[in-house]
């Protein structure tokens, strides 16, 4: 099951008791988060909204024993609670046991929604009889339309063009497009365009990452370090290599004679290894020797 299932789920109220929401993106945890409050009056949300994290310790830490209580406790205004648990991957197994018991006669007047970071495993999947198990992961095609659906939400109507011009300059990085989405509605237009959009990013820099490709492919060294030089001053590196991944995708998109395929494969080899690099470091280092490379490459004809 999908996004777009945990979105009609949230339509209908989350109607079943339990829930798993999976995803490898802690931002869409606090998108659905945010999106299960919505379903409580916020005069309620007190006594009928609840959250744990289980990757907690110290003194913030909850005994599980304590989470099944609350779910066994009758609501204070009637109606169901929403029990929030975070980081489900970190359950123990001696207390997975007693969730399974309850799983076995789960309370009528609460919604469980577990939050597991990352894949499930595969023997927790078989053993979570009756929760209805989500996969909040949104693929890199399918952002064009999470960003308009995201935009409808805050009462925008986003083209196509604008979506998908947004996504090529930030790159995937789900958190900072919401943030762009939420700086549309600063400017007093219900209909966002391309245009509207190159105003909002362009006013606090020259260039994207499709002029930095474009540098590249001319093999205009001093053009793409002075380029890079400006994109580095407002973007992560992460976020940065995103958006690299996503020019290169469309710039080569149609390209596949046996020469293409190979030029193809040896870019994004090399931006494979950045992207390792990156996560390992976190330095804008491997970013640079990564336009470096690219720079070495025999350039298409």
């Amino acid at each position: 099951m999908s996004y777009r299932n945990f979105l009609d789920e949230a339509g209908k109220g989350f109607p079943s008791s339990n829930y798993l929401l999976a995803s490898s993106d802690p931002f869409l945890h606090s998108e659905a988060v945010s999106l299960i409050k919505t379903q409580i009056p916020p005069e309620e949300r007190d006594f009928s909204f609840h959250s744990f994290d289980l990757a907690s310790t110290g003194s913030e830490s909850i005994p599980f024993e304590q989470i099944l209580d609350v779910l066994n406790t009758v609501p204070f205004f009637g109606g169901r609670k929403h029990i929030i648990v975070e980081n489900f991957q970190k359950l123990l197994k001696k207390e997975f046991k007693k969730l399974e018991q309850y799983l076995q006669n789960p309370s009528e007047s609460s919604c469980l929604i577990l939050l597991n970071l990352g894949q499930i495993k595969k023997d927790a999947k078989d053993k979570l009889k009756g929760v209805k198990q989500i996969l909040l992961d949104i693929n890199e095609r399918d952002i064009p339309s999470w960003l308009k659906q995201k935009a409808k939400a805050k009462g925008l109507t986003i083209s196509d063009s604008a979506a998908e011009y947004l996504l090529g300059t930030i790159g995937p990085d789900l958190g900072m497009l919401s943030s762009e989405i939420d700086k549309c509605t600063l400017i007093g237009k219900t209909s966002v365009d391309k245009k509207d959009i190159i105003d909002i990013i362009e006013c606090k820099r020259t260039y994207s990452a499709f002029d930095l490709v474009n540098a590249i492919n001319a093999g205009d060294a001093e053009k793409v370090f002075r380029i890079y030089g400006i994109l580095r001053e407002t973007e992560e590196p992460y976020s940065l290599l995103g958006a690299l991944n996503w020019q290169y995708g469309r710039f080569m998109a149609g390209r596949d004679t046996p020469r293409d395929k190979k030029h193809n494969y040896h870019v994004f080899n090399i931006l494979h290894e950045a992207d390792v690099q990156i996560k390992s470091s976190g330095s804008f280092y491997p970013v640079e020797l990564l336009l470096a490379r690219l720079l070495r490459i025999p350039k298409q004809r």
